[in-house]
């Protein structure tokens, strides 16, 4: 028989228990026991779904309190030492207090999870590095799913990967990490002993850096180290996803381990590859349902594939998602007012175990035993092909006549900025933010009423105006030199655009985990991309009308709205940048005709959208720099243009950000303390920068002092003249007095470095 299994599952819940548990934690409303017990409560909800649809193994290890690698560290014994906790005796307090940062230490580097939107938690590894063991949470959760009856299958981070991602920082920034791979294989060796004497036949160890260019000598060490994990007791599914691992194929299938998972969603084309190299004896698993998007499975696509798998395989196919769950809602159950016709073209994470139960059964039992779950998606496939909704001949006729010109600004920078500078008239180390400003709950109270319909449009505009003018006051009164209108109207930098754009759909309960608590709702993108009207002018002109200081118009950028979107698959991603590239630039048109001279075109999701090959870059890289260029290109050299990256590894495509030509870039360097501007300066960066000076995803508020001796640091890289002065990102998640605290500190420390270099 084929089997089904998952990567993982969504841990947030159905409702986002795990999120509103953990805020309320933080708050101090909520003790630890009450927090562990909803934990354990979602767990095993998330476990009997998994039974019910047949999956044989459910999976164990794929929760965390708020990162599953920071997890791994923490059952490593792998935790900075700089923090002085024991991973022995780590409380739930403490553990997010790595995360989060406290009044002693900043929180942990925080950044993305391969091509992916969720961050994770960047291990810190030094030559002292032990890892001699630390909590046992790994364990518990397992025992928990035992105790309850259920087989499990633990997921592991697998050694490799744990080591390619983590960093050294300090005086061991130039530590060879790979050394360390002997000592911790042998925590590993304890972790899956621990599996083993618990009766578990299987644990996936997951090894996504097999899908990088790994340089020769981490390739080597895969052999010695999973030698050195045989014997445990264990069973090891060695899974690979976001892309192919086709040429690692043999080198993976001749390391000791009984199976192996490869994607066949982003990467169909590696499948010979591995059933040449397939020991005669080993399971392959096989992800057809896609786990980083939300379409249905064209089931009857996929059907073939499997019959010739598991006519070769029989019980050695497992069935499964490309990667874990994590990364697609819980349900479309909760759905009620998502359109009928695209709501009918979606499965979220619980619809794709039905998807998995659906090809399992026609595999096992025939087609027969599962016509009308075929029917019904190949009705839903056919919908979406025919839909005349998805196609507009006006977006297919503009993309026709893009020309190169069009993404050219009229002059070069260094004659941009001198326009700039006279028009401006700003000052040494000019200050700003990114952008948001915090979202209070009278705010989202404020929105949500108006979009039951129970605050009319005349007394909604009435209440965001009322916040922006006061968002203005208080950065008037901070002394900020750039202005921003705070985005009380925004519920998020995406879906915000998306609901004045044609071509999208938007769900109610479609949230998916970025990091820790802070959960996203992307909107799906299912047609051509179309601008009906003006989106920001209005909000951004009466913001400017408050003060005589610059104010910032504030979008979302092309490449980002792609990202963070579930974007259509039916055409090329290029095409769909293009035409979300064309709304934008009609926005920043507009914003120039209403007398806005800064406009910021955000692109955090720039670096996120690299493909994992690199022999892959340059077309990426091509289309999304011109994607970006096209929005911005239509401004004239008085208007200065923004854009703004974060939590993301910068310094491989400088070449393609400096090619982007904004005027000013942003970007977030606290947790690594300037670390990422090394690059900026080697690559000597043409254009104005400005390196976030404080982590805005942590409550600490850092000193003047702190904040003066990171603008010291970029001093050393940046020409002052060239240098802004921000936080790392926007300020939504915040609370008022510590938003006020850390600006005035951060205008404090300006100001005296402006002293300091006008001496």
């Amino acid at each position: 028989m084929a089997h089904t299994h998952l990567l993982g599952f969504p841990r947030i819940g159905a409702q986002r228990e795990l999120k509103f548990a953990q805020e309320a934690f933080w708050r101090g409303d909520l003790a630890e026991p009450q927090l562990r017990e909803l934990g354990a409560t979602l767990r095993s909800r998330h476990w009997r779904l998994q039974r019910d649809a047949g999956v044989s193994r459910v999976s164990t290890g794929d929760f965390a309190w708020y990162d599953q690698t920071l997890t791994l560290c923490a059952t490593l014994g792998a935790l900075p030492s700089r923090f002085g906790f024991d991973a022995r005796t780590l409380t739930l307090s403490q553990y997010f207090e790595l995360a989060r940062g406290n009044a002693a230490q900043p929180a942990m580097e925080m950044t993305k999870w391969f091509d992916t939107n969720y961050h994770y938690l960047v291990p810190e590894l030094s030559p002292e590095s032990r890892f001699e063991g630390g909590v046992d949470w790994l364990f518990d959760e397992l025992d928990e799913a035992l105790d309850q009856g259920f087989e499990a299958k633990p997921v592991i981070l697998g050694p490799l990967t744990f080591l390619w991602l983590a960093k050294c920082h300090g005086a061991s920034a130039d530590f060879d990490r790979l050394s360390l791979l002997p000592r911790l294989v042998q925590a590993y060796r304890r972790i899956l002993r621990g599996f083993a004497q618990r009766g578990v036949e299987w644990v996936q160890i997951d090894e996504p850096a097999l899908c990088l260019d790994l340089p020769a000598n981490w390739l080597a060490a895969y052999a010695p180290a999973y030698q050195d994990l045989t014997g445990t007791g264990v069973k090891l599914l060695l899974a690979t996803y976001f892309d192919t691992a086709a040429d690692h194929a043999v080198l993976a299938c001749q390391l000791p381990v009984q199976g192996f998972h490869i994607d066949l969603v982003r990467a169909p084309q590696q499948l010979p590859a591995w059933r040449t190299a397939l020991p005669a004896d080993a399971v392959l698993s096989v992800g057809v349902v896609d786990g980083r998007n939300i379409w249905r499975t064209d089931l009857r696509k996929q059907l073939p594939v499997l019959q010739a798998l598991h006519a070769e395989l029989q019980d050695r196919l497992w069935v499964a998602p490309s990667c874990s769950l994590l990364h697609v809602p819980f349900s479309l159950a909760q759905e009620r007012k998502l359109d009928t016709d695209v709501r009918a073209w979606l499965a979220f994470a619980t619809e794709k175990l039905g998807e998995l139960q659906t090809l399992a059964r026609a595999l096992n039992e025939g087609e027969d035993a599962v016509v009308a779950e075929l029917d019904a998606a190949d009705a839903a496939v056919r919908s979406r092909q025919t839909s005349p909704r998805v196609r507009h001949a006006i977006v297919q006729k503009r993309l026709d006549r893009l020309t190169p010109e069009m993404a050219q600004r009229h002059s070069p920078f260094v004659q941009r900025q001198a326009v700039q500078r006279e028009t401006l008239g700003l000052p040494l180390l000019p200050t700003t933010t990114i952008g948001s400003f915090p979202q209070t709950a009278a705010i989202r109270q404020t929105r949500a009423a108006h979009k039951r319909g129970e605050l009319s449009a005349q007394a909604y505009l009435e209440r965001i105006r009322e916040e922006i003018e006061l968002v203005v006051r208080k950065q008037e009164a901070l002394g900020l030199d750039v202005l921003v209108h705070g985005e009380a109207e925004r519920n998020d930098m995406v879906e915000y655009f998306a609901e004045q754009l044609w071509g999208y759909a938007f769900t109610e309960h479609g949230w998916v985990q970025s990091y820790g608590s802070r959960c996203v709702k992307p909107p799906v993108l299912y047609g051509d991309v179309v601008r009906p009207e003006p989106i920001t002018v209005e909000t951004t002109r009466y913001a400017q009308s408050l003060t005589v200081r610059p104010m910032k118009g504030m979008l979302t950028g092309p490449v980002t709205m792609l990202q963070w979107s579930f974007v259509r698959d039916d055409q090329p991603r290029e095409t769909t940048a293009f035409q979300l590239a064309l709304a934008i630039r009609d926005e920043v048109a507009d914003l120039e005709k209403a007398g806005i001279r800064l406009i910021q075109i955000d692109e955090p999701a720039f670096r996120e959208g690299l493909p994992l090959r690199q022999s892959d870059w340059p077309v990426y890289l091509g289309w999304a720099v011109r994607a970006f260029q096209l929005s911005a290109a239509c401004v004239q050299d008085s208007t200065q243009v923004h854009t703004h990256m974060c939590y993301a590894e910068f310094n491989d495509i400088l070449p393609s950000i400096a090619a982007m030509d904004a005027d000013v870039i942003t970007i977030e360097t606290s947790r690594s303390a300037m670390a990422l501007l090394d690059g900026f300066g080697d690559f000597a960066y043409p254009n104005q920068i400005g390196p976030g000076v404080y982590d805005i995803h942590s409550p600490r508020v850092p000193s003047v002092a702190a904040m003066s001796a990171l603008l010291g640091r970029a001093l050393s890289v940046i020409p002052a003249e060239r240098l802004w002065v921000n936080p790392d990102c926007g300020l939504k998640t915040r609370h008022w007095p510590e938003t006020e605290a850390a600006l005035a500190h951060m205008v404090q420390a300006a100001q005296a470095w402006r002293e300091k270099l006008a001496a």
